[in-house]
């Protein structure tokens, strides 16, 4: 099992709708796939004065679906986050391996 994270760097002016966003349209498109599972938004906590940081965690069966998911739809989903939010959010993908 793997966990795909985004850590998102967000601008407080573009904050209430990045979440409404996230939420209603990021997370519902990626869910109708059925191949990323489980979604998690956490807000980070930290001691910067500038913007906030969100983390959006989803589990992979392994790295060959996530890579035919960020071919078929995590590419365009990403353009689309750059044409809605422009340069006030930012996201870095991390892979992550489940240790049982």
């Amino acid at each position: 099992m793997l966990i795909y994270n985004t850590t998102f760097q967000v601008d407080d002016e573009v904050q209430s709708n990045f979440i409404i966003w996230i939420k209603e349209c990021y997370i519902p498109e990626i869910e109708k796939t059925g191949l990323l599972k489980q979604p998690r938004l956490c807000k980070i906590l930290s001691h910067r004065d500038e913007g906030s940081s969100f983390s959006l965690q989803w589990e992979v069966e392994n790295s060959t679906v996530l890579h035919r998911w960020h071919m078929e739809q995590g590419a365009k989903l990403g353009e689309q986050l750059v044409d809605i939010f422009k340069d006030k959010v930012i996201g870095f993908p991390t892979l992550m391996e489940v240790i049982e």
